[in-house]
């Protein structure tokens, strides 16, 4: 029987609490308001490491944990995006990659439900969630503009690798009947 409320899901929802937090210090502005959402942000990123270790290691996987977990990260991840595309750092070319890959991964994921199958987080997906994270915290800093570019370059190629590879591995759910 799932335990609703296992520390796992706890995790999951104070990553989901921290998230209107984060966008309400960006968007007070007060000094040093970057650095206070950076903290919050890596905080938000390290529950989701640790939510994801808890929940394999101690089997507290959960249908909640399972549609949280996912959901939480993509709006981390896109709060931070927006914010830094508002501002000029995040080219939204690069941000539409991003959407795209995570809009196109959920609707494959959602064609394999409805044949039977379930497709679990590949390694490459865990390597961009990552990247993606490491590579916006880095960008809270007054970075030169040559390493806001990497971390962009960074974002957008484990998107694509992942995406892709999850579309190659996966190609038969594709086929017509």
């Amino acid at each position: 029987m799932e335990t609703v409320m296992n520390t796992a899901n706890k995790l999951t929802l104070l990553r989901v609490f921290l998230i209107p937090v984060f966008l309400i210090i960006l968007y007070w502005g007060f000094p040093g308001s970057n650095y206070a959402a950076m903290a919050v942000f890596i905080i938000a990123s390290i529950t989701d490491f640790i939510d994801g270790y808890v929940a394999r290691h101690y089997n507290q996987v959960t249908t909640l944990g399972k549609f949280l977990d996912p959901l939480a990260d993509k709006v981390l991840v896109f709060a931070a995006i927006i914010w830094f595309t508002s501002i000029g750092m995040f080219p939204a070319w690069a941000a539409v990659i991003v959407a795209a890959r995570e809009f196109a991964v959920t609707g494959l994921r959602l064609i394999a439900v409805g044949e039977g199958r379930v497709i679990a987080a590949a390694k490459s997906g865990k390597v961009k969630t990552a990247c993606t994270m490491v590579c916006l915290i880095i960008m809270f800093f007054a970075i030169p503009d040559w390493a806001v570019y990497t971390c962009v370059g960074i974002i957008v190629v484990t998107t694509l690798y992942s995406g892709v590879e999850y579309f190659v591995k996966n190609r038969d759910i594709m086929k017509m009947k």
